[in-house]
């Protein structure tokens, strides 16, 4: 820690100690310890992108009676040593120019290779002459020369072009996976808290407390299943962009939407008899009256100051014509001028009057726009008059004496503005340290007290790289409820946009493995992990690794579950588990005179088990079900029985008609066999002959 007293002001640096992640944006919390020299003391090595409105200061511990009673941010220019984004950014200049002179110097050896080749003997006018034989072995030994020459030197140039490209490459990825909190530059904006204190003044220790954006966290899981026993862990994906390295802290992890107003709504009372009139927060009153009268003398002031003229230009016009070449040239209409150009002219802002003739009269109307206000948009300006209009209007402003400096002749005067609406008791309006008295170029709002205006520089925040695959926004799966949790070591992420992988807890959670079968549709047994939440808390839906006794199977979704809800997961085929399938079917007739098909179906089902541990098994069969009231359909005895599911299978299926279910267990290294049949009872008249058969 370094302390430095100036007078009644003490600094004192800080270090991170705690940091909670939420949906969007994090809280983070700084300790400083030491005595203040005074009633301010000033707490540095804050980030330059948190809010201002999130800056809390509080007395972890101190002597009684002593208090906070404001802070406030403060921030400055330093010059900094250039770190390693420097470092990377000047080798990555160097590369791409190397780079860039190399690819070059490849494509001139190219072009010379091209122009080589095309190398050709000309034709021979007189083809009865005897062939220069000598000329062309010489035409093409320099060829095959200077070819082999070329070749040797573009040869490494490309793979010296190679490496430069692949190393321009790479610095490129080192300096986009840099920290933020690396310097940009050899100034950096640093931000302090300013800490206004009351009471006793001696040594305590100091928190501070703020809001950066560019940070978010997502929950993964790692299921881990060794033989009867389960272990859930939850790890969290975080990523921030905030301009500092987390490194060393404790690390709580929320739901909660830190943009959703929390503030209670404010119930008026209903009263019987005259209306009253609302009462006026503390604190607050409104502008005085007669606020605008104290500005005229500076309004009359600001009209009577000469505007600047441009010097004008000398054109020869015909002798004793009075006006200048200005107006010739708007009175004629000039052919050759492009649309534009007329177009622009016409809708150009009237020269103002010239200021040196004539008193000038008290303005009338709202005060002029300050200088350097926005222009009026071209869809509010006026249309230009007429130019029969326009030469009346100045031949009788010519023909008038005194017309220079008066208002128009037409006797049109601008509308005196409204007055702007009493501005409401707001929260800003009520923090005093931050309001400013505008100045009189505002006509709306001079005289009165607004907050201050501070410039605000936007970084990039949110996270680089992609989402991990099956990974669900906290906000999405928390649903209506926040929950936070924290880390049980400090760990460390940096400012680099990157996910990282952190450790969080161990989620109390009941899993017990059972394998699912439909023998009729895949001969195929699938693991399965029933999971009951038993801990206090709903768990985040995120993808979940799945290991078995050590060794990795598959990455499955794991969805919301509430306090004490189960759901059933799937960890995929278990081949050590094996399920064969035999079915048989017998027609007859029965009733009078066989006026009845019976089908009698029949199923048999062979689990073998060829683990070390007993398994328990969900097989799941499906009989017919009859709409005609005229066939039926009955069950046989099975052996051992199975039952009708009243609930959905699986989650977000519907009830499953006909559906018959097996729950077996069975033993390490044995055999099961499960019998069951179903039997249909068709009248004759209704039977297809030829097409009973169904399994």
């Amino acid at each position: 820690m370094t302390e430095t007293t100036d007078g009644v002001e003490t600094r004192l640096e800080s270090r991170l100690a705690s940091v909670v992640v939420h949906a969007a944006g994090a809280v983070c919390v700084r300790r400083a310890a030491g005595k203040p020299g005074g009633r301010r003391l000033v707490v540095e090595g804050l980030p330059d992108t948190l809010a201002e409105h999130s800056l809390r200061a509080r007395i972890r511990s101190g002597p009684p009676g002593m208090r906070v009673t404001d802070v406030r941010l403060e921030l400055a220019a330093a010059v900094q040593d250039p770190g390693q984004r420097a470092l990377i950014e000047r080798e990555l200049k160097d590369a791409v120019a190397r780079g860039d002179a190399l690819r070059e110097r490849c494509a001139r050896l190219a072009q010379e290779v091209e122009r080589t080749e095309r190398l050709r003997a000309a034709s021979v006018a007189n083809r009865r002459a005897p062939a220069p034989v000598e000329s062309l072995l010489a035409l093409a030994s320099f060829v095959d020369r200077r070819m082999r020459q070329l070749y040797e030197r573009l040869g490494p140039a490309e793979e010296e072009l190679r490496r430069a490209d692949h190393e321009t490459g790479v610095l490129r990825d080192r300096l986009a996976r840099l920290s933020t909190a690396e310097p940009t530059g050899p100034v950096r904006t640093t931000a302090a808290a300013v800490i206004t204190l009351d009471g006793a003044v001696r040594e305590a220790e100091f928190e501070v407390e703020y809001l950066v954006p560019g940070a978010a966290w997502l929950p993964v899981y790692q299921l881990r299943l060794d033989g009867e026993r389960s272990t859930l862990v939850l790890r969290a994906c975080v990523a921030q962009r905030t301009g500092e390295d987390w490194t060393g802290v404790r690390l709580g992890l929320s739901t909660a939407d830190l943009q959703r107003r929390t503030d209670l709504p404010e119930l008026r009372s209903l009263r019987i008899g005259r209306r009253q009139a609302e009462p006026v927060p503390g604190g607050w009153r409104e502008p005085p009256a007669g606020l605008a009268e104290l500005f005229t003398p500076y309004d009359a002031a600001v009209a009577a100051r000469p505007e600047p003229a441009s010097a004008p230009v000398a054109v020869a016009g015909p002798a004793g014509f009075a006006g200048g070449a200005a107006e010739v040239m708007d009175d004629l209409d000039v052919s050759y001028a492009s649309g534009d150009a007329r177009q622009g002219a016409e809708s150009a802002p009237p020269l103002p009057p010239p200021a040196f003739a004539g008193p000038v009269a008290a303005p009338s109307g709202p005060p002029p726009p300050a200088p350097g206000a926005a222009p009026m948009p071209q869809s509010a300006a006026p249309r230009p008059a007429p130019r029969s209009a326009r030469g009346a209007a100045r031949f009788r402003s010519r023909s008038a004496p005194d017309a220079y400096g008066a208002p128009p002749w037409d006797g049109a005067q601008a509308a005196p503005a409204a007055q702007p609406p009493a501005p409401a008791p707001t929260a800003d309006l009520l923090d005093y340290a931050r309001l400013e008295l505008a100045g009189p170029e505002d006509p709306t709002a001079r005289g009165t007290l607004r907050p201050r205006r501070t410039p605000v520089t936007y970084r990039e925040t949110t996270p680089v790289a992609r989402r991990p695959q099956h990974t669900v926004d906290v906000r999405q799966s928390a649903g209506s409820f926040d929950y936070r949790f924290d880390t049980a070591a400090p760990v460390d992420v940096a400012a680099d946009g990157v996910w990282h992988t952190v450790p969080v807890c161990v989620i109390p959670v009941e899993a017990r493995q059972e394998y699912v079968t439909v023998p009729a549709a895949d001969e195929s047994v699938y693991g399965t992990v029933l999971l009951t939440n038993t801990s206090g808390h709903a768990l985040l839906a995120g993808p979940a690794d799945v290991t078995v006794n050590g060794d990795y199977v598959l990455t499955t979704p794991l969805p919301t579950l509430a306090p004490g809800e189960r759901r059933r997961i799937g960890v995929g085929v278990a081949e050590s588990v094996q399920v064969a399938r035999r079915t048989r079917m017998t027609e007859s007739s029965a009733g009078l005179r066989g006026g009845t098909t019976v089908l009698d179906h029949g199923v048999e089902i062979e689990l073998a088990n060829r683990l070390a541990h007993p398994v328990l098994v969900e097989v799941r069969e499906r009989v017919p079900v009859s709409t005609d009231k005229d066939v039926r359909v009955e069950d046989h005895r099975a052996d051992p029985a199975w039952f009708a599911p009243d609930e959905p299978l699986d989650d977000g299926q519907g009830l499953v008609r006909g559906a018959r279910v097996w729950r077996v267990e069975v033993a390490p290294g044995r055999t099961t066999v499960l019998r069951g049949g179903y039997e249909i009872r068709i009248p004759s008249d209704k039977a297809v002959h030829g097409g009973n058969r169904r399994d």
